[in-house]
């Protein structure tokens, strides 16, 4: 019976953290000036007019020498210090002289997928006119920023979503590069272990495609060979996959494009699908537990809002046991790559969902 209840004050907590966590946004936002630009940076460093250099934007959990790596957070932001050095993912941006014009904004500790900043203020996605949309996140002004075109190419993390998201949200395009191929020696943690990446943010692929030339040395030569390659749609085959509650103007929207483009689309079957549902809800779990990990040294101090809070302590109670649990299935979530390799298919499609922002206060 004890373990009943006990079950029961666990399910009932975990949902209230989570309501609270992704629910509508009902908290004051605090209109700091952070770095202007409709908030997209915490610091803005604008080019000279005449500049013809690349811009780029880092988003600030990144280290920059000389500069505090701010997480998003107030706490942070006045009780850290500078960086010593730069983060090791930034040496090939030094070597080629590109022009670093800000730290861009975040949610804080990178932890929420709307995107939203209390303290230093909510980028604004520049496709949002009356409605209130979501810059999504928790990369919100690398998108934002390069949405608006202020940066060239912007660098933001990927733990559970936090490139594609906002990527999805603010109309251009993001990479999540493989697990481990990017350094991330400089970069806040969340789940440096299993799931943090750097990647690149572009207004379109080419630019996306500058971003990773940008972390990996000769990354645009291989992209390159493999247009060159295949240089026609009509050669690549892409898994369409479909998920329960998407808008259906979106599915038929994301259809079109494909249909468009001209390439082969192959449609995904319901095994697929229940095996991709249960390694999301997997690395949910791990990027949660991660969190845990990683920052409960914030649970006490003063200036971390109570939403990153609660996302904290979403990760206290889905570790050790859930997040082992997790982890143990990772044989499966690679069957995917497997099931997906058997039928030549190049690329895996699916909509990303952006909501719309509701708080009290002045708009975003």
């Amino acid at each position: 019976m004890k373990k009943c209840r006990r079950a029961a004050a666990r399910f009932l907590l975990t949902g209230l953290l989570l309501t609270f966590l992704f629910g509508a946004c009902s908290l004051h936002e605090n209109r700091f000036a952070a770095g202007s630009h409709h908030r997209s940076f915490i610091a803005y460093w604008p080019p000279p007019k005449s500049s013809q250099q690349l811009c780029l934007a880092v988003k600030d959990n990144i280290d920059v020498k000389g500069v505090v790596t701010t997480a998003g957070s107030e706490y942070v932001a006045k009780t850290s210090s500078p960086a010593s050095q730069d983060a090791e993912c930034l040496a090939i941006v030094r070597k080629r002289n590109v022009r670093v014009v800000g730290k861009a904004n975040l949610s804080e500790f990178a932890v929420a997928p709307s995107g939203l900043n209390e303290y230093f203020g909510t980028p604004h996605n520049p496709y949002d006119k009356v409605a209130g949309i979501i810059p999504g996140g928790s990369s919100s002004g690398s998108a934002a920023a390069v949405s608006s075109g202020i940066a060239d190419v912007a660098f933001g993390t990927d733990t559970a979503g936090s490139i594609r998201v906002p990527a999805a949200c603010c109309g251009i395009v993001g990479l999540k590069p493989t697990f481990g191929l990017v350094s991330l020696k400089g970069v806040f943690p969340i789940e440096p272990k299993h799931l943090d990446t750097v990647g690149p943010m572009g207004k379109d692929v080419a630019h996306v495609v500058q971003g990773m030339d940008l972390l990996q040395t000769g990354f645009a030569a291989r992209y390159a060979k493999a247009v060159a390659a295949k240089p026609s749609a009509k050669q690549i085959k892409i898994g369409r996959l479909y998920l329960s509650g998407t808008d259906p103007q979106i599915d038929k929207a994301i259809d079109d494009a494909l249909i468009k483009a001209g390439f082969q689309v192959v449609l995904l079957d319901q095994t697929f699908k229940s095996k991709w549902d249960q390694a999301k809800k997997d690395g949910n779990t791990v990027a949660a537990a991660g969190a845990w990990i990683s920052q409960q040294q914030y649970l006490s101090k003063w200036g971390v809002r109570a939403r990153t809070k609660a996302a904290i302590l979403l990760g206290r109670l889905l570790y050790p046991r859930q997040y082992h649990r997790a982890l143990h299935r990772r044989a499966e979530w690679n069957m995917l790559s497997i099931m997906s390799s058997r039928r030549s298919i190049s690329s895996l499609c699916r909509p990303f969902k952006c909501g719309r922002r509701r708080y009290r206060g002045s708009g975003g």
